[in-house]
């Protein structure tokens, strides 16, 4: 590599080596979440195969769960000494800060109900300020994430450059990526419609936009929505799956989707456009169940 400038000291072919790893430098991320392993790992906690940040361990009858958000850590125990346990073992290796009960984590807000143990996930907050941010507060609620029979294409786009110039400051992909996490943390019901949309994120046209803002007025009408999971429920995930037939119209090909719920409430949800065309409904049906399949196990 060529020498920075200021180097001259220790010759031609010498420059600084970062033997400790500072905040922000490329090599950062990497190096913490490597520490992260191993010091989990060295208190007894095992990673979950479907999601690297979510690290449990059991002694005898008692269960401890963590998550992990860069250096924000969620955890919830079966016993107060586990908690106990878990918290003073983090705080021998680094040091932590605890925050108590969580309230608030990435947006959402965690209500838990004393009486009958159910916990509730909501992000009131977040579609207020959404809704604020793309002037729409004001708008009349809808009660459906879309218009009923609605059909959207690519030859809604704009095709001359008069129609683009007229979409150029539509905050299309704003407001696409914040409907984006919404639906991504618990708001599995506008997941068809962000889906969808996001079809037209490189080229929106005015049906697009006017499709966006009717799924904008929807969570104007919904603001409690949100996700309860129950004390007394099963545990034992229930899976639901479904497909319809070329109902894409520019590719042909078929929309699946899935959702499995877990204690009252769901914890993995998808829609997706297939990735080769069905040449029938049982076809169409079998690869969005093979999906399904795949996520269950």
């Amino acid at each position: 590599m060529e020498q920075p400038r200021g180097f001259e000291e220790g010759g031609d072919n010498h420059v600084w080596r970062l033997r400790k790893t500072l905040y922000g430098t490329m090599q950062g991320a990497h190096d913490w979440a490597e520490n992260l392993d191993k010091t989990f790992e060295g208190h007894g906690f095992y990673k979950s195969r479907a999601d690297p940040q979510i690290r449990s361990r059991v002694y005898g009858n008692e269960l401890t769960l963590t998550s992990t958000w860069t250096d924000d850590v969620l955890g919830a125990s079966s016993t107060i000494k586990g908690e106990n346990l878990a918290k003073s073992q983090l705080g021998a290796s680094y040091e932590i800060k605890d925050l108590g009960k969580a309230k608030l984590i990435l947006g959402m807000h965690i209500n838990r109900n004393p009486i009958t143990g159910n916990i509730s996930l909501s992000q009131k907050s977040y579609c207020e300020r959404m809704l604020r941010r793309f002037n729409i507060e004001n708008c009349s609620p809808k009660s459906t994430p879309l218009p009923p029979g609605l059909l959207l294409t690519v030859k809604d786009c704009p095709n001359t450059p008069e129609e683009a110039n007229e979409m150029k400051d539509t905050p299309y992909r704003e407001a696409l990526g914040s409907l984006m996490w919404l639906q991504v943390a618990t708001r599995p019901d506008i997941t068809y419609a962000v889906t969808l949309l996001s079809r037209f994120a490189h080229n929106p046209g005015k049906s697009h936009w006017t499709a966006i803002k009717h799924v904008l007025a929807y969570i104007k009408g919904t603001l409690n929505y949100g996700i309860t999971y129950k004390a007394d429920a099963e545990l034992n995930p229930t899976g639901y799956v479904d497909s319809d037939f070329a109902g894409c119209k520019d590719t042909r090909r078929s929309t699946e989707g899935n959702i499995f719920i877990v204690a009252g409430g769901p914890v993995s949800w998808e829609s997706k456009r297939q990735e080769t065309v069905a040449l029938s409904t049982v076809e169409a049906e079998y690869m969005g169940f093979s999906r399904a399949t795949t996520q269950a196990l």
